[in-house]
């Protein structure tokens, strides 16, 4: 795989502005997948507008841009396709089958997209071009949703949302080689990233209301660090020294310093809100989150926490993409850059 461009900043490459030549001239836009209206809304982010309405397969789950950064792939659970969006044009492309795509993302060599195919209970490696099978991985854990990949990618964690687990899968291997339970009744884990030292791993849980803080390499026991209701999204800043974690339940923006491992401001969505999966710009200005409950989305200003625009979409808005962002390559969800 690419090596991190600073082996201290997992995320160097994602500074502000710094697109790579791929994407460069791509448009910039913010796609909104609408699980319940089976569309994706292209918002135009200054406009803070829709400009576009795109027709998708059966519940719509994430955008995800590829590893090349050349294709945007719309995950349509129950639709059992993906949809490939051209982003520097905007063509839609012919589905492709690919059964129970909740989620998707790419092994850091960019040859194996990895299917979080959580209803088949299976982590599905496919070429990360044609999409076509290249080993099922079964899993005894119900809900695989999200991952992320350690610094040298030889492994990457799972969370396991409807079992509340934890899977350490082998990259190269793609074998599951070690599981936890996580330790509250009726956890509920969901996204999951790394910190930019590569050291900590930190995982959402709606249920438990906050982080799980975890050691990656040893995978043991996981403190919990509490954040607001319904902890769901996890984006790290532009300057690798923050992360904004959304509240679903509670319409609000916990910010947590890589630093000191602690929270450092917490802003409130007037009016409330369900703030769900997103990104941020590429300038790092602006915090971009799906309204879940509430078909909308929500632009917040990243330096004050004040709500810029709220904006409405289709129904059950969940995971968006913000494209281009910077960075060299793709491991896949809403956008994990290296």
């Amino acid at each position: 795989m690419p090596p991190p461009l600073d082996p201290h900043d997992l995320y160097a490459a994602d500074r502000p502005g710094k697109l790579s030549r791929t994407v460069k001239d791509y448009p910039s836009r913010v796609y909104v997948p609408n699980t319940l209206s089976d569309t994706v809304s292209v918002i135009d982010p200054e406009k803070f507008k829709v400009v576009r309405t795109i027709q998708v397969g059966h519940q719509p789950q994430h955008v995800v841009p590829s590893w090349d950064l050349k294709t945007l792939w719309v995950n349509n659970d129950l639709g059992n396709t993906l949809t490939p969006v051209n982003p520097a044009n905007g063509r839609v492309g012919r589905p492709v089958d690919v059964h129970d795509p909740y989620n998707l993302y790419f092994t850091p060599d960019g040859k194996y997209a990895v299917v979080m195919a959580s209803m088949d209970r299976a982590l599905v490696f496919r070429d990360a071009h044609t999409m076509k099978v290249v080993k099922s991985v079964p899993v005894d854990c119900y809900g695989v949703n999200h991952a992320d990949f350690s610094p040298d990618g030889r492994y990457f964690i799972v969370s396991c949302e409807f079992s509340g687990e934890l899977l350490k899968v082998d990259t190269a291997k793609k074998k599951v080689i070690a599981k936890q339970r996580l330790p509250i009744a009726g956890a509920m884990p969901q996204d999951v990233k790394i910190s930019p030292n590569g050291k900590t791993w930190y995982i959402a849980d709606m249920v438990a209301n906050g982080l799980w803080v975890l050691n990656g390499d040893t995978f043991g026991k996981p403190r919990l660090l509490p954040t607001g209701k319904g902890t769901h999204g996890l984006y790290v800043s532009r300057d690798s020294r923050s992360m904004y974690i959304s509240n679903r339940g509670e319409g609000t923006i916990s910010v947590l310093s890589f630093k000191s491992g602690k929270l450092v401001r917490r802003w409130r969505l007037p009016g409330g809100g369900s703030p769900d999966m997103g990104g941020v710009s590429t300038d790092g200005k602006v915090l971009w989150l799906s309204g879940r409950y509430n078909a909308e989305v929500y632009a917040i200003d990243t330096r004050t926490g004040r709500l810029l625009a709220r904006i409405p979409v289709g129904g059950g808005p969940h995971g968006l993409a913000v494209y281009p962002q910077p960075g060299r390559y793709s491991l896949g969800h809403t956008g994990i850059f290296r």
